[in-house]
Parts: C-alpha cells; structure tokens; sequence
C-alpha cells in the first residue's frame, strides 16, 4: 500500500537514512554485522529481562549504570527502560507524552549519559530496550507550541478543527481510550481556538500520519536513538496511529504500512535493531503485526492478554480463559514470538519478561 506520493518527503527520508548511517558508531556497525548473521539472537531459551524506571530503580541513568554488575547477577540479557525522553512535568502519563523524541529527559541525565549505559551493558551481554510513543506528543511539544501560535505547517501535524464537524463525526465510530480518567476523543485548546484530536490525555496531541513530514521526523528520531546504542524500540499504542473517518481507528491496513516501513529503515540503517510492538487488541489482530516472512513488521509483541490469563487462573483457580487464549494463540503462524510479563515487586516496579513462541 502505498501512503503518499510526495517525492520530495521520499528524497527528505532517504537522506535522514544516509545522514542515520554515516553517523552510526563503528561498534555499532560491527553489531550489526554479527546480529545479521545471527537473525534470530532475540528467539534464544535464555533471552530474560527486566523493565523498570530508571529513576525508581537508580534516580538517574549514571547511577543506574553502577548497578549493572546486580542486573548480571540477575541473569539478564535485556533491560526494558520505561519513558526516558523529555517530558513535561508533572503531567506525563508516566513519560508516555513526549515533548523531545531526540532528547532524554534532564531529570535522569542526557544523551552522552544514555549512550555511555548501553555501551556498558553491551559490554556485559545486556541489549538495552526504550519505549518510543509513535502515535502522540505531548502538548508541550515544539510542534503543538506552534501549532498553538497558529502556525498552518504545525497545526498539520495534528487533528485541529474549528467547530465539533469532524470530530462529532470521528466519535460516532471511534471507541474512547479512557472513558473515565479521559473521556472524549477531542479537547478543546483555548490558545489555537480549535478542536484538537486527544485519544488518551487532553495533554496527549495525536499524530496525523497523513502527513508525511510526520512520518519524516518520526522516522529520524528512532535512527538517532538507535544510534545511542538503544537495540530494541518497544513501539507504543500502534494500533491508534493512522485515523481515517468512518472507521474505529483502529488497526487499519495504513498501520502495518507504517509499521513495515520502520522494519525497512531499521534493517536498512541498523539492522541489529528490533521492534517490540505494543498491541493490546484481541488475539485475532495480533498475527497481522508480524507481518509475512516476506514482508515482516514487529519481531515481537507483548501478551498482555496471557499475563491477565494467568494470575486470573492463579487467584480464580480456574483455567478456562487462560485456556481460551492459549488455544487461539496456537493458532497463529510460526513468526509470532511473545513478551511475557510477570510482575515482581512493588518497591522497584520492575518486571521480568521472558520471550515465549506459542
């Protein structure tokens, strides 16, 4: 499928690409040499890890990088860290409303910090995982900032309207993210004097992907974080980042277009990198985010609906559901590789997560 015919986006793309690869670090590039001869490193029996925020765990990525020693003891070989990058504060969603996709935030310490700890914990066998938020910045973020002052370019890069129109029509079809804490699909921005597309917080701006100086941008900040060191990109809320009207903006065809064009770009640039989506959606969405072997998408995906299965079973002491899940996930083709999560302490929040072929 093709998303745009805009050749001058296409030549903008292709040169952030070149200008991602001359950049990349010579250690990086011998990585990635050794992770194309070894496609499958992130499948292995022994592949365990661990998520945490760095500040609850550490206070900032300096300190964090003290502990590796601890996390070698732990066995690990992957180290999930939650929301880095700069996020206004206090409100965040817990770092998922993203004011600088190139920038970590200053609280935990700063670019040069974040490549020093994954060379660290490449060093001792440990693959360095962030989260990257496709569908949404924060509103603090210098493209909703102009796109408050009124500036048109801005106001494209989002879902601004003027009146209720459009956005009366998004809601007759579009289910709400969270009806309680957030209810509606839109906010209204007093500053623009415009409707403003907000699927998760009021201070969470959705992305128009129609757009592809989107895209564009996108696309560079993941190539100059995995030019940090970062080895595995967990891909936030996927299946919410291409809205057309008339349908529930969920999961459409353009989604595994954009999802298939950032495996190329990876492959392409750093192709010792990996994709791990997050896809809370019901079992028979999930084989569409792999892709085909010929096409691939994610090289993974989180089982959100296992890990709620299974301490439902645990506290219920019945297996039915979890039953139910595991029978339609053996269904799935033979390219479906899962993240499991097992929730381990309170203090630390930190969680293991094993990777599992159903």
């Amino acid at each position: 499928m093709s998303l745009y015919n805009d050749h001058d986006a296409f030549d903008a793309l292709v040169a952030s690409m070149a200008a991602a690869y001359a950049d990349r670090p010579a250690d990086l590039k011998r990585l990635d040499k050794t992770r194309e001869q070894d496609p499958g490193w992130y499948k292995r029996g022994d592949m365990f890890g661990m998520t945490m925020y760095t500040d609850l765990f550490a206070g900032d990525l300096k300190k964090l990088a003290d502990k590796i020693p601890y996390l070698k003891e732990q066995k690990l070989t992957y180290l999930h860290l939650m929301p880095l990058l700069d996020m206004p504060h206090p409100n965040n969603d817990g770092g998922y409303a993203v004011q600088d996709f190139d920038t970590v935030d200053p609280k935990l310490g700063t670019n040069e910090d974040l490549a020093a700890l994954a060379k660290k914990l490449r060093r001792a066998g440990i693959s360095l995982c962030i989260d990257f938020v496709m569908n949404h910045t924060a509103s603090t973020h210098r493209w909703a900032k102009a796109a408050e002052a009124g500036d048109p370019e801005y106001q494209d890069y989002y879902f601004c309207y003027p009146d209720r129109t459009i956005p009366d029509r998004y809601d007759r079809d579009v289910p709400q993210v969270f009806p309680n804490t957030a209810p509606g699909n839109f906010t209204w921005n007093e500053k623009m004097n415009k409707w403003v597309m907000t699927q998760f917080y009021p201070f969470q701006w959705d992305l128009n992907y129609r757009n592809p100086k989107v895209l564009v941008a996108m696309m560079g900040s993941v190539m100059r974080l995995a030019n940090l060191g970062v080895e595995v990109f967990r891909i936030d809320a996927v299946p919410y980042i291409w809205k057309q009207l008339g349908t529930n903006c969920r999961n459409l065809p353009q989604v595994h277009t954009i999802v298939r064009m950032l495996r190329i770009i990876l492959e392409c640039v750093c192709p010792a990198v990996v994709l791990k989506g997050e896809v809370v959606m019901a079992p028979k969405e999930l084989a569409a985010y792999f892709g085909t072997p010929e096409a691939p998408e994610c090289h993974m995906l989180y089982n959100v609906s296992i890990m709620v299965n299974l301490w439902g079973a645990l506290t219920s002491r019945d297996v039915r559901l979890l039953k139910n899940q595991i029978d339609k996930l053996d269904s799935l083709p033979e390219n479906c590789w899962f993240v499991i999560l097992n929730a381990m302490g309170a203090d630390l929040q930190p969680y293991e997560s094993q990777l599992i072929h159903l």
